[in-house]
């Protein structure tokens, strides 16, 4: 049991829903998702933008909010943004989801937003990508949130140093880290140089496992088959270390995305998470 607190990640939650699909929205009702995470120990819990669509229409804002106290959840993530390197365009679709992100946040107290990166890998400029993260870092600090940019090993930001080396050319308090370890263990980062990381650059942990051999790409080996914490090949008590030693004191992310996980009930797939990463912790 940890005293830090663990914030179920959207997926952990969703049942049978999954990135990169046509419609990533969660089969399940809000209601039924929070009572899980909060009967299985969670004290946070993350929503994907498609769901916040839906949940809200059902119990608006602040009905989410109070549905979220009800069962602990104090601790609200909410993602994704994407696209925010192109600037603000009122007609898009991205500023669209931006902009109801940034005023959910307010909202519900959400302690940070995450962004995303370019996953098509596409050449980039440090100081417009730098210029963009601090406005946006701006404004998630209004709406009383921070800003995390999770980094993948298949985009442009494909380590903790392409992410941190964002982060600080943009200079945003606000602004910092989403560290999956899945991303780090993948992209070859050792625990030594996690603990490098300055601890107020860090927005957020995600904790999983995996097995030692990726089956298929990147992208479809961590949808498909990550594995339970404790469960896999990575070193998590060595990271866990690093990360605290970095500064980081949670809450810790519980992020399990994989065929076997969405098959469960959310009952029994949110306390398999929830126990497996608390036993580490």
């Amino acid at each position: 049991m940890t005293t830090e607190g663990l914030l179920a990640t959207c997926w952990t939650t969703a049942g049978d829903a999954e990135p990169g699909s046509g419609d990533e929205r969660s089969p399940l009702g809000l209601r039924e998702r929070a009572e899980a995470a909060g009967a299985a120990g969670f004290t946070g819990f993350g929503l994907l933008y498609p769901d916040l669509v839906e949940a809200e229409r059902t119990y608006g804002l602040a009905g989410i909010r109070s549905l979220f106290e009800d069962n602990g959840l104090r601790h609200v993530e909410l993602e994704f943004i994407t696209d925010w390197w192109n600037g603000v365009s009122r007609d898009t679709a991205a500023d669209a989801v931006r902009r109801h992100l940034l005023t959910a946040a307010e909202a519900l107290g959400a302690r940070h937003i995450k962004v995303g990166p370019d996953v098509e890998d596409r050449p980039w400029e440090l100081d417009v990508w730098a210029e963009e993260f601090a406005a946006l870092a701006a404004q998630a600090d209004e709406a009383g949130a921070r800003l995390g940019v999770e980094f993948l090993p298949w985009s442009n930001l494909k380590t903790v140093h392409d992410g941190l080396r964002l982060v600080e050319a943009a200079g945003h308090p606000a602004g910092g880290l989403i560290i999956d370890v899945w991303h780090t263990e993948r992209a070859g980062t050792a625990p030594a140089e996690l603990a490098k990381v300055p601890g107020s650059r860090i927005v957020g942990v995600e904790l999983d496992d995996a097995d030692a051999v990726v089956l298929g790409t990147l992208f479809e080996d961590t949808v498909r088959r990550r594995r339970l914490c404790g469960e896999g090949s990575f070193d998590l008590p060595g990271i866990i270390t690093a990360l605290r030693t970095a500064g980081w004191s949670g809450p810790w992310g519980v992020e399990i995305l994989s065929d076997t996980h969405r098959a469960l009930p959310v009952r029994e797939a949110t306390q398999k998470a929830y126990r497996t990463a608390a036993a580490l912790l």
